[in-house]
Formats: structure tokens, sequence, C-alpha cells
């Protein structure tokens, strides 16, 4: 039996008396693009974090690789965050060779054709890069690793509608042939075109995991238009809990 990448089972997360995830039970193959989809306060980023280890679960359990998260599950992922974390006063070039340093999969080619490609000077200090940029250059760094698990937490929420599609063009191009791509955004129309799968959570509860085939055929509509029917009732709470 082919073992899974990612496997979650019965998995749940608490902060005090908010409940982010309700006993969700997950499976991810490898070679897939896939939508992490929600509205604001659905545990999208609480997921990911978890994925991470960067939260521990309050119940249940991840593996990834057959690993729980930990020293050996680091060296599959390559996570990019929903904020910027890097000190200003450091240079593009100097990310560059933090992440070599750090990573042993991380492939400096790449990472040049990257910074061509998305117009990043090595030179250039963090604190003169405009908030696009920044995040054109975090992209770099993540999708420059040789990764199994790339998770993305809205990669694509704080850039105008044209840089959208160059976005999602730089990831489609630069992940590894073997690795999955977790996308986390409630922009559905801007990735649908790529998405082999949609993971749909509300309130921290699972409610659909289908490919995106299968959607449509189901439907007679994209998934997108699944995704407004489902939720049309919620309110977009717009809270701290989409940060988690």
């Amino acid at each position: 039996m082919t073992q899974e990448l990612v496997q979650c089972t019965k998995l749940s997360r608490s902060f005090g008396d908010v409940q982010a995830l309700r006993e969700v039970d997950l499976s991810l193959s490898s070679g897939r693009i896939i939508g992490l989809l929600g509205p604001n306060g659905s545990g999208k980023t609480t997921l990911i974090k978890i994925l991470n280890g960067l939260l521990q679960p309050s119940a249940g359990e991840v593996r990834i690789g057959g690993n729980l998260p930990g020293v050996e599950t680091k060296k599959l992922v390559s996570y990019l965050p929903d904020r910027g974390y890097f000190p200003d006063w450091m240079r593009v070039g100097d990310m560059i060779d933090l992440f070599a340093d750090f990573y042993a999969d991380f492939d400096r080619l790449k990472a040049s054709e990257m910074c061509a490609a998305l117009g990043l000077e090595k030179g250039g200090r963090i604190k003169t890069l405009s908030k696009g940029t920044r995040e054109k250059m975090q992209l770099m760094l993540v999708m420059s690793r040789q990764a199994r698990l790339y998770l993305l937490d809205e990669p694509i929420a704080g850039v105008d509608p044209a840089a959208r599609e160059f976005i999602m063009r730089t990831i489609l191009t630069n992940y590894s042939e073997d690795g999955t791509v977790l996308i986390s955004t409630h922009l559905i129309l801007d990735v649908e075109q790529v998405l082999d799968e949609a993971v749909f959570l509300r309130q921290g509860q699972l409610v659909l995991h289908e490919s995106v085939d299968s959607i449509r055929d189901r439907t007679n509509g994209s998934v997108d238009q699944l995704f407004r029917e489902m939720f049309r009732a919620q309110a977009w709470n717009g809270g701290e809990d989409d940060a988690r």
C-alpha cells in the first residue's frame, strides 16, 4: 500500500474556548496541487501551522512522510507564512545564503533564476522593498527548495489582481516534480485553474475533499461556484482566528 504524504487522524486544536480544528481526518498524496479553502476563521492557518510543527494538536495526530512533525519532517516541508518574518537590515542575498546554509535541499541556481524572473535585486535591503516585493522574495526562497510538501498560507492575498496570475505561474513552474503544494486561500477564482484537489474547511471541520475534476463533473460548475453556495450564509468575521 502506498503511504500518503500527509495523514491527519481526528486532528483537533483548541485555543481556550475556541475550537479551531475539530476531528479532521485528511489524507494528501504526493505530486498534487491542493487548495485549502474556507472563509476567515475556518481553521486553515491552524492546520498549516500544525503541519509545519509550529503548533501542537490538542487531540489526534498528523504524520508527514510517516513521521510526526519534528526534525525529520522539517526536511520535507517548505513553508510560506501569511506574514513576513525577516529582519529589515538583511539583504535579499543574505536570505539566500541563510536558506542555503539551513536547508540541504535549497537550490541556489533556481533561486538566482527566480530572482531574475521576479525582478529581485540580491543587493537590495529588505527594509527598502515594497510589500509586494517582500512577498515575491519569500516566495522565491520557499519555492527554491526541493521539498516534498510546500505549505503556502495566503500567497496571493496581499497583491493586486494583475500580480496574482504571475505568482500562481511562479508556483506552478517551480515546485519539485514529486512535491505536493497546499495553498491556503479564500480567493478561489484566482487559484482554481491550477488545482488538482480542493479541501473545504468550515468552522474547523472538514466538509469536502474532492478532486477538482470530480467537483466540476458532479456540480456542472466551478469550485468557486460551489464554494460560494456552501458559504453564502456564513458571515466572514475577519477576526483573529483566521490568523490561526
